[in-house]
């Protein structure tokens, strides 16, 4: 008997090691990461038709802005520090169970190129949202760095000190580690952000005390850990970098950087 559980116990660690995948860290060059510096009033005007469109394409976009507008007006439909119901219906979008994980997906490989994000990604709209939401609300915030916590699930992420990285993608990360460690242990990182922002007002889970990331803020790796059962990573915030911009009114990509030494940041 005590033979029996030892082997299973044992096939537990072997199923349980070959369930976790090993993912590296790196710039995330396939990322969409447009910042939309310049065209913000264009794009704002195309809201109404871009809705109507993307609508019609992704039901699960729909689907996912149907519950967020509800729970908004269900709340009161506040806006305030944010500049539209725009804004605040899409933070609500993005942290509803439907939403955040193809959204992401869809993010992290819509940068290969022109034509895919033109043709294939039927997320514009809440791109520009999200991205311009953050903005505003950094702002509100006087600009605050803030120290959060992600805890990732069955992924071993790698990384080496002293790499400049990006997730390339929007990234929910928690003001508190405990809340952070429910959602994975496998990888754990602390983060230091100087461009994500404080979505607790506008989350459907305000109790997660979220920090959402940009998908272009670049971090640099200042150490790793690994035990081989868990990877502690820490990141500390770099600036941006994006190979896009305005790409939805039709300019060519062309890449932005704002390092951290050059904007004050620390």
């Amino acid at each position: 008997m005590a033979l029996l559980a030892h082997t299973l116990a044992l096939l537990a660690m072997v199923v349980a090691t070959v369930a976790i995948k090993v993912v590296p860290l790196d710039m995330a060059w396939d990322s969409f990461d447009d910042q939309y510096q310049g065209c913000g009033p264009a794009m704002h005007a195309k809201l109404p038709d871009l809705y109507s469109f993307e609508r019609q394409m992704n039901h699960l976009f729909a689907w996912g802005w149907y519950r967020a507008d509800a729970e908004w007006r269900r709340r009161g439909s506040p806006v305030s520090p944010l500049t539209s119901h725009w804004q605040a219906i899409a933070l609500m979008a993005y942290t509803s169970p439907e939403v955040y994980k193809e959204f992401n997906a869809a993010v992290r490989t819509a940068g290969r190129s022109r034509q895919e994000y033109r043709n294939n990604f039927h997320f514009k709209m809440l791109h520009f949202l999200l991205t311009d939401a953050l903005v505003t609300l950094r702002k509100a915030q006087n600009a605050k760095c803030h120290r959060v916590f992600r805890g990732v699930h069955d992924i071993h992420f790698q990384a080496w000190q002293g790499q400049r990285v990006r997730f390339g993608q929007f990234t929910s990360t928690s003001l508190s580690k405990g809340i952070a460690l429910q959602f994975g242990a496998d990888t754990i990182f602390e983060v230091h952000t100087c461009h994500g922002a404080d979505i607790r007002q506008f989350s459907m889970y305000p109790g997660e005390e979220e920090v959402l990331i940009p998908p272009f803020e670049t971090f640099t790796v200042t150490r790793v850990i690994s035990d081989g059962r868990r990877t502690w990573i820490w990141l500390r915030s770099a600036g941006t970098f994006s190979k896009y911009n305005c790409q939805v009114s039709g300019s060519i990509p062309t890449a932005i950087t704002h390092l951290a030494w050059a904007t004050g940041i620390f």
